[in-house]
């Protein structure tokens, strides 16, 4: 059964302790019993616990296909959608090789968007030892990144510290010197090419037996990839293969450095000594996008429209994040939450004539008077 954390569990995961909003007054509490003639006994929970249990509710009441079987569906067409890339990029006619292009590059940005988010949170599967085997296959192989250093930059800090200036505040996206063109346009088609050196950075201080294996993975991933084109596609050219490579890689890179800025930068940030309680954390530093046919599938719904829900409850997959998407809204919005969403053309006309004040100056620290 796919769980959602409770608020304590989650709150000993990010280490913040149990100071979290409203605690459950249990009954026989003298506060409780000492609060007047005739007060009743009352159990006050925080809205974070509330929330968690109405959506718990849901995720019982869903089948396996619901919680994990869509979302796998999606991971295994775009791996049987590999052969057929491969022999269209053999074709001699400027139209099979297009479509050779296109099915390559629809294909990889599914695994390796999708399937590394989806591996990283462990929303694969419900056994943890496959949880693991997923996050390298996904991640290290396909993903030519290091899984642990994946998981620790996303689910321990991204996550745990969202928009907390220092931890999680989506710094790791910004490169100040590029110029708003180069940077919104051009650099992300630099992509494939950054990640796996930024791997390699990632492997300093770590053990002999980790960095051979991480260093083979993501060896085997892109080899293969290689061996592939020039062996089944009929490739001749090693450059040729490479740039093949490079562009089918890179076909998505732009509205993917796009999501991860839009999401999260120019929204409330917080200091790391005076954040908000983790739902006014979420609901105010994190923004959906509206339903998109074509990202939805690629990058998945907890990366596109279910930006918000996703942060509330990390570990459920793309699918079960739109299956509990009306739930966490109808909550947020009668509890007069900010439920935040714009559209991806908005965003990238806000980010393209502030850039400077989104992505190279410091942001301000927000404090939520009344809510810390």
């Amino acid at each position: 059964m796919q769980s959602v954390p409770d608020e304590r569990r989650d709150e000993r995961e990010r280490g913040r302790g149990g100071d979290e909003e409203m605690l459950i007054k249990k009954r026989g509490d003298p506060k409780i019993k000492n609060g007047g003639a005739g007060a009743e006994e009352v159990e006050k929970e925080s809205l974070m616990m509330e929330l968690t249990r109405l959506v718990q509710k849901v995720v019982k009441e869903s089948s396996w296909w619901e919680r994990r079987g869509v979302d796998c569906s999606i991971l295994a067409a775009a791996f049987l959608c590999l052969p057929p890339a491969f022999l269209l990029l053999g074709s001699s006619r400027l139209l099979g090789f297009s479509a050779g292009v296109l099915l390559m590059g629809v294909a990889h940005a599914v695994i390796t968007v999708k399937g590394t988010h989806l591996a990283s949170h462990g929303a694969l599967s419900e056994s943890q030892a496959w949880g693991r085997i997923w996050a390298v296959f996904f991640i290290e192989i396909c993903g030519s990144f290091s899984a642990r250093a994946g998981i620790r930059g996303h689910i321990k800090m991204h996550h745990a510290h969202t928009n907390v200036i220092g931890l999680g505040d989506s710094s790791v996206w910004k490169v100040p010197f590029l110029p708003r063109i180069i940077y919104l346009f051009i650099a992300p088609l630099a992509v494939p090419i950054i990640t796996p050196l930024v791997a390699l950075a990632q492997l300093k201080g770590h053990s002999l037996a980790h960095i051979l294996r991480t260093v083979l993975m993501v060896t085997l991933g892109l080899y293969s990839q290689y061996w592939l084109l020039i062996n089944v596609s009929g490739f001749t050219s090693p450059y040729g293969a490479l740039l093949c490579m490079l562009v089918c890689r890179a076909m998505f890179s732009v509205p993917y450095i796009h999501v991860n800025i839009f999401q999260h930068i120019g929204l409330p940030m917080f200091s790391p000594t005076r954040r908000p309680k983790r739902i006014h954390q979420m609901t105010h530093g994190v923004l959906n996008l509206p339903r998109n046919p074509l990202l939805d599938w690629i990058f998945g719904h907890s990366l596109i429209n279910c930006h918000v829900e996703h942060h509330l409850f990390p570990f459920l997959s793309d699918n079960m994040c739109l299956k509990v998407k009306p739930v966490v809204s109808k909550y947020l919005t009668e509890k007069q939450l900010p439920y935040q969403e714009d559209t991806y053309l908005s965003r990238l006309h806000l980010f393209f004539h502030k850039y400077q004040e989104l992505m190279v100056f410091a942001p301000p620290i927000t404090e939520l008077v009344g809510v810390q």
